[in-house]
């Protein structure tokens, strides 16, 4: 399932940047690894450092770090699947604000 980034405005390009951080800080991912995610990128299934222990202090941090809820019946495994559907769904989430 291919799954579209947004289009590159400013915000895009900070919620993006700031998926990136989280990522790397809560998964303890290299910059390296980190700079290789495009929207195609496997994460939960994919990611060994993300188990789901991992995906609870993932989603608190997104919420803190980019004043979003997080709400239990919106994480599912189509949401986790990719670096891009990942992104999609924060990117709207910031949006409904």
């Amino acid at each position: 399932m291919a799954t579209n980034l947004p289009a590159p405005t400013e915000q895009a390009e900070e919620i993006d940047l700031v998926l990136r951080q989280v990522l790397a800080d809560v998964l303890g991912l290299s910059a390296e690894r980190i700079a290789e995610l495009d929207a195609e990128s496997g994460l939960f299934g994919h990611l060994p450092e993300l188990d789901s222990m991992a995906v609870a202090g993932l989603l608190t941090e997104l919420e803190d770090r980019l004043d979003i809820i997080i709400e239990d019946d919106d994480v599912d495994g189509e949401m986790l699947e990719t670096f891009g559907s990942l992104l999609a769904f924060v990117t709207r989430k910031r949006a409904d604000g």
